[in-house]
């Protein structure tokens, strides 16, 4: 592939993560908000497994945060969730965005890595949702903290986190195969 050729093919894959996280993130204000779980979990990975920039995931972060001020001050969308802890969303969408780097260097083209990208995601969904869920938690103000509601509060949200993340990265993965070139099969003359 030509340096032109990768050039443009990470500006669209830029794009359509931008886009599916645009399109999933909020309930009132985007498009697919209603029907569809975010995204952006599964945005944060795939752009660390195919955009290696380190500009990328602040761009990302940059966006999510627009999406979010623009729902609350436009779109009618609650502001509780905007608080002091809004800022342990960076080290979530990191972690993925740093796992989906990692993978990427041990993925192989075949099914033996699937066992490796299901435990990384697990890893994943499970770091993103105790900072998202426990820093909202600790951080927000808006409850008493004990160990018992800590706990409470990831269990409560750490299925849907990894429905959604396996979700979409399962249907990237898809994707992924769908477009890759397929090796020559080695067979003369077969018919």
């Amino acid at each position: 592939m030509t340096d032109t050729t990768e050039s443009r093919s990470r500006i669209l894959i830029l794009l359509a993560l931008a886009g599916l996280m645009a399109a999933t993130r909020g309930q009132q204000f985007a498009p697919l908000g209603h029907h569809l779980p975010d995204a952006s979990l599964a945005v944060f990975f795939l752009a660390g497994f195919y955009l290696r920039a380190r500009w990328v995931p602040v761009a990302l972060f940059a966006l999510a945060t627009v999406i979010d001020l623009t729902a609350i001050g436009w779109g009618g969308v609650s502001g509780y969730c905007f608080s002091p802890a809004y800022g342990m969303l960076v080290p979530a969408y990191g972690s993925l965005w740093a796992l989906g780097r990692w993978y990427q260097t041990r993925h192989r083209p075949e099914p033996t890595t699937l066992p490796l990208l299901g435990a990384v995601l697990l890893a994943g969904g499970v770091a993103a949702e105790a900072f998202a869920s426990g820093g909202f938690y600790l951080l927000s103000g808006r409850f008493e903290p004990s160990l018992v509601g800590l706990g409470h509060s990831l269990v409560s949200y750490l299925p849907g986190t990894l429905t959604a993340l396996v979700g979409y990265v399962g249907l990237a993965a898809v994707a992924h195969l769908a477009m890759s070139p397929r090796p020559a099969s080695g067979r003369v003359g077969s018919r």
